[in-house]
């Protein structure tokens, strides 16, 4: 017998509604997964790589390319330099950065401000460490962080921040008035953040997304994480990485050394030659928008209620219109009923909640949102 780390987590909500999904045949609008094509240059530059001998592993830290590519972006789009030896890290994933990160700070009985509706990492990471999640809940109906709570909640044992924008489930975005109230929450303050970034490239509406590590404040006590697998629609690659004051990606690189050690080493390359074209990150938000669009044009006869996306490649709906029922039974009722899986958001929250809200995934093949929009109008 062992003692759980995690005793009251259970398989994921993404799981179940996909294994769901493949049982029922139906259309998969739950999982954060693109059903459609990379580009072919990236997966030519992969071939390249692989046939030059790029096999072995790489260096712990990531191949030196690779990360002078990502340094030039971030001081490209966010007028902030990271050494590309010293403060950036490759990554297997954006939930492994989170792990790791999340594992540089937290200690037993360290708490970590989270806000919900979250990414199901966020918590099991702060438990698995001895930590305490300490939840803050968003305000409705644009999910805006209430400051006047995380101010309250603030203690000697609070240590850690998540932030993350654009937002998984919401599709909301941070604003500068938010940077000015998180600067004031950690000024002075033993507080570090972590800041989930991985949609920094899917923004719409004409905005920008604002990185955390823009404010010099922030950024001195910050884990910036992003991933290339939502921008470049390759989410089975898992590769990520992690951006980060020298002192913190040595302390983060202590703990990456003995989980990964190395990441794949042909894709890192790849990755490093893609990005030296600028469009191939910067049209991004372009093309989802253009997604999202299509879906919430489709759809716009229906009874369901969107609520507005700025950013990520999920919509929430409202189905107050359709059914009493909580979001849970809703969704295994639209698989049942019309073949069509969608996401609860009451699992993103630690305490059970009823806004009657399900998330769509939008990274989807155009017949695919027509035929799952035909199929939820008749509701």
């Amino acid at each position: 017998m062992i003692e759980s780390k995690l005793k009251n987590i259970g398989t994921s909500i993404f799981a179940v509604m996909t294994k769901l999904a493949n049982e029922k045949n139906a259309l998969n609008l739950s999982q954060g997964f693109p059903d459609f094509d990379i580009s072919p240059k990236l997966i030519e530059l992969v071939d390249h790589f692989m046939k030059a001998g790029k096999n072995q592993y790489a260096p712990m830290p990531g191949v030196p390319e690779l990360r002078k590519m990502i340094s030039l972006k971030i001081e490209k789009l966010y007028n902030c330099k990271y050494d590309f030896e010293s403060e950036i890290t490759i990554t297997a994933g954006a939930t492994q950065a989170l792990y790791t990160a999340i594992s540089v700070l937290i200690n037993p009985d360290d708490e970590a401000i989270i806000f919900e509706p979250a990414y199901d990492s966020y918590a099991p990471s702060v438990i698995a460490n001895g930590g305490k999640p300490v939840f803050i809940s968003l305000r409705l109906p644009d999910f805006s962080i209430p400051w006047d709570k995380v101010v309250s909640s603030i203690n000697s044992k609070t240590k850690l921040i998540i932030i993350n924008s654009p937002h998984n489930p919401t599709g909301a975005v941070i604003s500068q008035d938010d940077i000015k109230e998180l600067e004031n929450v950690v000024r002075d303050k033993n507080i570090f953040i972590i800041s989930d970034e991985v949609y920094e490239h899917i923004v719409f509406d004409g905005n920008k997304h604002i990185s955390i590590c823009e404010s010099e404040i922030l950024r001195n006590k910050s884990f910036v994480i992003s991933s290339f697998g939502k921008t470049f629609h390759t989410t089975g690659w898992k590769i990520g990485y992690c951006a980060a004051p020298k002192v913190l990606t040595e302390e983060f690189r202590k703990l990456h050394q003995f989980i990964v050690f190395a990441v794949n080493t042909p894709i890192q390359y790849a990755y490093a030659e893609f990005l030296k074209d600028e469009k191939n990150y910067l049209d991004v938000s372009s093309f989802y928008q253009k997604k999202r669009d299509f879906f919430l044009e489709l759809i716009k006869d229906s009874k369901f209620k969107p609520l507005h996306s700025k950013g990520t490649y999920f919509q929430l709906l409202d189905y107050t219109q359709i059914s009493d029922k909580d979001d849970f039974n809703f969704s295994l009722e639209l698989i049942d009923k019309i073949g069509v899986a969608v996401i609860p958001l009451s699992p993103f929250y630690s305490q059970q909640t009823n806004n009657k809200l399900i998330r769509i995934c939008f990274a989807k093949k155009d017949e695919v949102l027509y035929e799952a929009s035909q199929r939820m109008k008749k509701l």
